[in-house]
């Protein structure tokens, strides 16, 4: 685990007699791009993360990426999004009294300190669109009946042929342009004896097409 990094929240007060330096009223988020983990991690709001993830995280991390993760999607890939962080913590029903120590805060210190997000200049924050597996050390702290699903998870991804994958994929479209969230997808999916693993990366390409889609039209895809 990394040290704590800087992130878009005011820096202790070396002289406990000074003023406390104002706390930003908003946040900048825009997408981390990171090519590899774009395609191979796991979207914040997958299964995958609510099930592994969470116990390293805690749920106002998850929560709060999802929450990112949601604005991110309805703007162009190189755009970025300011958010009211009093509005972040309402949504997210936590507290936000301002400086370093607040819930908010943090949450946003322990999204940064898993890797799952990194901050910019002044009140930016990156956030990645793939969050990675989890690590050998990780998965060992997991309950054990969470070590078991995981260790099913990882082993149960059999190399489908390109037929069989596009077959589930445009299940997964189908169900992503009806409305499902990616983890009722995900679910659904895996409801018809789809295997985890081939089910998550169905549910990722169905995501970034329909967001295609809703950005330039069905022939972008």
């Amino acid at each position: 685990m990394n040290p704590t990094p800087s992130v878009p929240v005011p820096a202790a007060r070396a002289n406990p007699a000074q003023p406390e330096v104002d706390t930003p009223d908003t946040l900048i988020i825009s997408r981390w791009v990171d090519p590899l983990l774009d395609k191979l991690g796991h979207d914040p709001r997958s299964r995958y993360v609510e099930r592994f993830w969470l116990p390293v995280l805690g749920p106002s991390t998850i929560v709060f990426l999802r929450h990112c993760a949601d604005h991110l999607d309805g703007t162009p890939a190189s755009t970025s999004v300011e958010l009211e962080l009093a509005a972040i913590a309402r949504h997210l029903g936590l507290g936000h009294k301002g400086g370093r120590n607040s819930a908010l805060t943090r949450t946003i210190l322990r999204s940064c300190r898993f890797g799952a997000a990194r901050a910019g200049r002044g009140n930016a924050l990156e956030l990645r669109r793939g969050i990675p597996p989890l690590n050998r050390t990780q998965v060992n702290h997991l309950p054990k009946t969470l070590q078991a699903e995981h260790r099913h998870h990882v082993e149960h991804h059999p190399r489908a042929n390109d037929a069989a994958t596009n077959r589930v994929r445009r299940l997964a479209l189908g169900l992503v342009e009806c409305g499902d969230t990616i983890t009722v997808a995900e679910g659904q999916l895996a409801s018809w004896n789809i295997p985890p693993a081939v089910a998550a990366e169905a549910v990722r390409w169905a995501w970034a097409t329909h967001i295609q889609h809703r950005e330039h039209g069905p022939t972008a895809a």
